[in-house]
């Protein structure tokens, strides 16, 4: 027996089923509100006003939640990987599959490494995961940090590179036709975005070519550096751009498009709830990455 309080001078007592069905359906509606202010729009004034309890009773009672792990029955799995950042404090890797629409993995981190992708790729493969294939962003040595897993890097994540480089505006006519063609890229197939390519470089092969020399040091340099960047940041990243053509049966997608969706969904609920503690800006993270 547990003793629960006084009443008139008597002790009143429960059992201790009783006290534990009590807990567990406190427990329940806690994890009802948080349910409710995660995936809904309502912030903890709001809430509270339509419980007709203070801010800080909502809050409470959102700290005490908890985020239950996701259960998902291991197979083998396409990977579509990348990392959003929260501001300038923390940023947070998400391992996805494409076809279930779920989120495998996640981890918070201060910035984004190689070595974090390969120990989260063999956490997967720990957990019974099998990996047939990887679609990532163009980070410099990620494509090739996988040898034995065919690896997609994101078309649109090459598609932004180029366009830094010649800008989204581009003056010169060599400019022009290659932000035409890179355009194209997510539209095409290998082979001809591969002749397109090749045609460009042979018709400003020459162009590329023109040197500057400075006045006073006599030393030179590319005159349309950025151009010839632009261009072999494509013909580098080649090998990369079409796995999925060479894979059709894994059904790769060809971007991150997937994640990217994910982030901008998450990105806007935390919005919603501005002025959050870090640590319980991560907790709806990890709820709202876990999905519904």
């Amino acid at each position: 027996m547990k003793k629960d309080g006084k009443y008139k001078g008597k002790q009143l007592w429960r059992c201790k089923d009783c006290w534990k069905q009590s807990s567990e359906k406190r427990k329940e509606k806690c994890h009802r509100l948080w349910k409710e202010y995660a995936h809904g729009k309502q912030t903890y004034e709001e809430i509270g006003k339509k419980l007709k309890h203070s801010k800080r009773w909502v809050q409470q009672q959102m700290d005490l939640a908890q985020v239950k792990p996701r259960l998902l029955e291991a197979g083998s799995v396409v990977v579509v990987m990348d990392t959003t950042y929260f501001g300038k404090v923390f940023g947070v890797m998400v391992f996805r599959c494409p076809h279930r629409h779920k989120n495998l993995l996640w981890k918070f981190l201060e910035y984004e490494t190689i070595a974090e992708y390969i120990a989260g790729v063999q956490e997967l493969q720990r957990g019974g995961w099998s990996i047939l294939g990887i679609v990532c962003d163009a980070r410099r040595g990620l494509v090739q940090a996988f040898p034995t897993i065919p690896v997609q890097m994101c078309q649109f994540h090459q598609v932004m590179i180029v366009l830094r480089y010649i800008t989204r505006k581009p003056k010169l006519e060599a400019g022009k036709e290659l932000k035409a063609l890179i355009l194209l890229l997510v539209r095409t197939d290998e082979a001809s975005f591969r002749h397109w390519l090749t045609e460009w470089h042979n018709r400003w092969k020459d162009f590329l070519s023109e040197k500057t020399v400075d006045a006073f040091s006599e030393r030179w340099h590319f005159t349309h550096k950025r151009l010839r960047s632009a261009y072999r940041s494509v013909e580098t990243n080649m090998p990369w751009l079409f796995t999925f053509e060479h894979h059709t049966h894994l059904c790769m997608p060809n971007t991150t498009n997937s994640l990217e969706g994910s982030f901008t969904h998450i990105k806007k609920k935390i919005a919603l709830h501005s002025g959050l503690r870090i640590d319980r800006k991560q907790k709806l993270i990890q709820e709202l990455l876990r999905g519904k």
